[in-house]
């Protein structure tokens, strides 16, 4: 029996649905993979030799809890670079990967009973962690019509007196949407933290997307290398905080994971300072699936109000196929043998939705949507 914190601790539905592709992969059944968001490419060379590098120099040490003074420099440059924004070293806690910088992050601005605000649909796994620590999250719906957007007075509505922190997400997951300046700017003007997860940042393919930082200094923001670098699994990520948040961070990250990959902070050097030719050959790539994928599912069917224009998702409206979003993914794996993400995962809002990841190479994209339409023509 598991300890009473993970009772309200759901599973990753999504993974879920990989696990059951993997299953028949096994059978020898070919699956097409449309509901993961990992990036297809390999890792840019320049990222892999500084790993090769810092291997055959003996950087294979403990480094600096809050992460090496090059890479959060080297962080603090690409933000004043990006969004021209001033940031300082002391500000940053370097952690293998943005969900532990999350979860260090939440450890240190929660109380037990403190609310965070979300939009619903969310990243799945933010309800998680905010309960596991004995919050509660708080939802605000967001809608197709708006383009999945914030609407700040519904936000306004949402603020008690018990609410530490309103998070964004945009570029967002699951919908592939950015979050307009304007409304940012609204959001920001509210007194609670605002907390911004930005790993989508870079793969924009239409307009600009905007840091909280611009807006605020009132807020933490979070970041890392998994998605525009192609480096999931070297696990390497950020958080930028209000310095009084630094220390108490710092203690966290020391007791429960000590520090950062000593190889792959170089790596992430490498990565914010030489890799920029190879960011942009894949986003070109991620936007011809992008565009693809859009007009195909539109052919079948499926609605797309406000196309998407960041990450690499598409949250399309089935209802006129089904309500029930879980079985319909999973009929849709184990009949069309192609995976999608059950919008129910992303917040009951999401039900009725399914979101679709073009981080796969158009030829198989295209397979993947062959089968998808032979299926809704069978139904």
């Amino acid at each position: 029996m598991s300890v009473s914190r993970l009772k309200d601790i759901s599973s990753f539905i999504v993974m879920d649905v990989l696990e059951k592709a993997h299953e028949l992969e096994r059978q020898g059944i070919n699956v097409i993979h449309l509901e993961v968001g990992e990036p297809d490419f390999d890792t840019p060379a320049c990222i892999k030799n500084a790993i090769c590098k810092a291997m055959d120099d003996g950087q294979t040490h403990y480094t600096h809890s809050l992460g090496t003074i090059e890479l959060r420099e080297a962080i603090c440059e690409n933000y004043h670079k990006q969004y021209g924004v001033t940031v300082f070293p002391d500000q940053i806690l370097v952690c293998s990967g943005t969900s532990p910088a999350m979860f260090i992050m939440f450890a240190a601005l929660l109380e037990k009973g403190d609310q965070v605000i979300i939009s619903d649909p969310h990243y799945a796994c933010y309800p998680n962690f905010i309960k596991f620590l004995d919050a509660e999250p708080v939802t605000v719906k967001v809608f197709e019509e708006d383009g999945f957007q914030y609407r700040p007075e519904a936000i306004k509505k949402k603020i008690s007196h018990k609410t530490k922190a309103i998070f964004i997400n945009s570029p967002s997951n699951p919908t592939g949407n950015l979050l307009s300046p304007d409304r940012m700017a609204e959001i920001a003007e509210f007194s609670p933290y605002i907390l911004s997860d930005e790993i989508y940042h870079g793969l924009v393919y239409e307009g600009k997307e905007h840091s909280v930082l611009e807006f605020t200094d009132h807020a933490f923001v979070l970041n890392g290398f998994s998605k525009l670098f192609a480096m999931t699994g070297l696990r390497l990520g950020y958080v930028i905080a209000p310095k009084p948040f630094i220390r108490p961070m710092q203690k966290i990250h020391q007791n429960f994971f000590i520090s950062a990959n000593s190889l792959v902070q170089k790596a992430g050097i490498a990565a914010l300072k030489e890799a920029q030719d190879d960011i942009i050959n894949m986003k070109n790539i991620y936007n011809q699936r992008r565009l693809y994928m859009i007009d195909r599912l539109k052919k079948m069917g499926l609605g797309i109000t406000v196309e998407p224009t960041g990450a690499f998702y598409v949250f399309a409206n089935a209802k006129h196929i089904s309500n029930d979003s879980y079985k319909l993914a999973f009929d849709i794996l184990e009949k069309a043998f192609v995976g999608v993400a059950p919008g129910i995962d992303f917040g009951n809002n999401g039900e009725g939705y399914l979101r679709f990841s073009y981080a796969n190479s158009l030829e198989n994209i295209q397979e993947g949507l062959d089968r998808l339409e032979n299926y809704l023509n069978n139904l």
